[in-house]
């Protein structure tokens, strides 16, 4: 490794440390990858890590066996390529920061003669759109409650049919498709509307009056629905004096570390005043860099072009990359939006609220919700927390309708919007389990790694899933749980086994009562669930289908020969008559295609 130290280019790039197993501990970017690694040893009288280094990050360097680098043209496609890399590779010493979610904006098009307020999470093209936002939270329970307090327009079709509906007869429209009200008395309800976006104690006032007097008519689930809705809109800011007397178009971050966990925390300020706030905790790493936290937070949040784009950013701690995320988000939006760290006046102010706000957040973070995960760390042997967990199970009856399922446990939570459903072709359950993980694999770039995977099945499966894993060059830790097998059973309907959890270490026993084997046990559970789920709605269909072409004199063997050439009913109808000739026959292929 030496020779590769004293031989790096000094170009801009990344460069990846690896240690003896070949599992990627750090990745890095340089404006200079020569003077930057060398930075990190000392070459006398052998190669050994700085002293002037932290104790961790002499840690990781002497972990270290072998370095690999990547040149690249600037030191901003450095930073880019070094983003991408973390999120796809996990490596053990980055920070691993959760991708940020594009938020909803309200906007309007003025261009129309009785507008309407709509929610959008892209830019919108049209001559003139005004956007507010963005909202992390709120914005349709805001968005509801402008069409619950003002006549507007309350749906897209209402002008096209040239009578007044419903909403005119019950007081919510001016029936503008009957010319009941002209554009200038609408558009004077528009802009009421537009200020209390800002202002939204209008807002909030006007609900709370609905609110009461719905349940003092015993309308009580009306009124629930209108004490929620305030309830998302109060949530939409945090509580500040802070008002800037101009326009002022804002975003801030503050970023803190803690013990277990740090924190993000984002405000938006637009037209001089925070309009909402949004924060999301982050997993403690081996060693914190500020400067690769902001790199992250900045990219990932400014990914693409958003509607209402800040005219500056203000961060509560200044970072050394500043200038190459600037221009890498000026080549992304289209717009030079200066990111900059104020020391005096009204924006350090907003700077102290920022970290004000996440130093509360950490505080309120129990770190008991993490002790299970913790618990599992030290069971398994491994050197990450499994905040986010992956448990695969798989499905199928006789062969048929064959499925896979794949649930996602993500502190504390399910992750039900990252479950993912797998047709499966294999007919026997380790090949299923084979496809559904290469599947999963082939995604890490789109969709990364977790911290921990949990197979259903036994040691052939763990087997598997660590062989598929080293082949796609991936670190990522895999437990398997089954049933200990009875004569060579597994009773799983008896009761009568206990689960074992299968490591690569090799296999552990817990007592039913303990609480990391519950743990695996509902995670697992859910899986089957999930799969089982899906199995039968599939089946529900394919039976369909046969009740279908037994109709028209295809029998069930001529089926299931269909089906092992084609793998589904749905390709067996999508395929030509020549296909379904070679198959089967011309006979059945007359049938099928007339």
């Amino acid at each position: 490794m030496i020779d590769t130290i004293r031989n790096l280019p000094t170009s801009s790039g990344i460069y990846q440390y690896f240690d003896t197993n070949g599992r990627l501990l750090y990745v890095g970017k340089a404006k200079n990858l020569k003077n930057r690694v060398k930075s990190y040893w000392r070459f006398t009288p052998s190669l050994a890590p700085n002293p002037n280094l932290s104790a961790r990050i002499k840690s990781m360097l002497a972990q270290t066996s072998k370095l690999e680098y990547i040149v690249v043209d600037s030191e901003e496609d450095a930073l880019i390529l070094e983003n991408s890399l973390i999120k796809q590779l996990r490596p053990k010493y980055n920070i691993l920061l959760r991708d940020d979610k594009t938020y909803p904006y309200i906007y309007i098009d003025e261009s129309q003669d009785f507008p309407r307020f709509e929610l959008t999470r892209k830019v919108i093209k049209a001559p003139k759109i005004t956007y507010y936002g963005p909202f992390p939270s709120g914005a349709k329970a805001l968005l509801d409650a402008l069409y619950e307090i003002y006549p507007l327009v309350q749906k897209k079709s209402g002008l096209k049919g040239g009578k007044a509906c419903l909403f005119h007869q019950i007081g919510k429209c001016y029936a503008p498709c009957e010319g009941k009200i002209s554009t200038k008395e609408y558009h004077d309800i528009v802009e009421n509307a537009k200020n209390a976006i800002f202002n939204r104690d209008t807002i909030i006032a006007k609900l709370n009056d609905k609110m009461i007097k719905l349940a003092t008519q015993e309308r009580y689930e009306e009124a629930a629905k209108i004490r929620d809705q305030i309830s998302a809109i109060e949530s939409l800011k945090l509580k500040s004096t802070i008002d800037f007397a101009n326009k002022s178009n804002i975003d801030i971050f503050a970023i803190l570390n803690g013990k277990d966990r740090g924190v993000v925390l984002r405000l938006f300020m637009r037209n001089g005043r925070i309009i909402s706030s949004s924060h999301s905790f982050f997993r403690q790493t081996e060693i914190f860099d500020l400067d690769e936290a902001y790199r992250q937070v900045l990219l990932d949040f400014y990914s693409d072009a958003i509607p209402s784009p800040p005219d500056e950013i203000i961060v509560s701690e200044d970072f050394e990359s500043i200038k190459e995320v600037e221009q890498s988000i000026k080549k992304r939006i289209g717009k030079n939006i200066k990111i900059k760290h104020p020391i005096k006046g009204d924006k350090k102010r907003l700077s102290n609220l920022a970290l004000l706000n996440a130093k509360e957040l950490l505080k309120n973070e129990l770190s008991t919700s993490l002790e299970i995960e913790k618990s599992i760390k030290e069971l398994i042997g491994i050197d990450r927390i499994p905040y986010r967990v992956e448990i695969f199970d798989n499905s199928h009856m006789m062969g048929s309708a064959t499925v896979g399922a794949m649930v996602v446990y993500d502190e504390g939570e399910w992750d039900k919007s990252s479950y993912r459903k797998y047709k499966l072709q294999s007919r026997d359950e380790y090949a299923q389990m084979q496809e559904m993980l290469s599947r999963r694999i082939k995604d890490f770039d789109t969709e990364p790694a977790p911290d921990l995977w949990i197979l259903d099945g036994g040691e052939a499966n763990l087997n598997l899933a660590i062989s598929l894993l080293k082949e796609a060059n991936i670190y990522l830790p895999v437990i398997a749980i089954a049933k200990e097998k009875l004569d060579f059973k597994a009773h799983r309907a008896k009761g009568a086994a206990k689960d074992i959890i299968y490591t690569p270490q090799g296999k552990i026993k817990l007592k039913t009562t303990d609480k990391r084997l519950q743990w695996i046990q509902k995670l697992r559970d859910e899986a089957h669930r999930s799969a089982i789920t899906y199995h039968k709605n599939i089946k529900r269909k394919d039976d369909l289908q046969n009740n279908l072409m037994q109709q028209k004199g295809i029998g069930k063997a001529t089926q299931k020969k269909l089906l092992d050439y084609f793998g589904s009913f749905e390709k067996i109808y999508s395929a030509s008559y020549d296909e379904i000739a070679v198959a089967s026959n011309k006979k059945i292929a007359n049938i099928l295609k007339k």
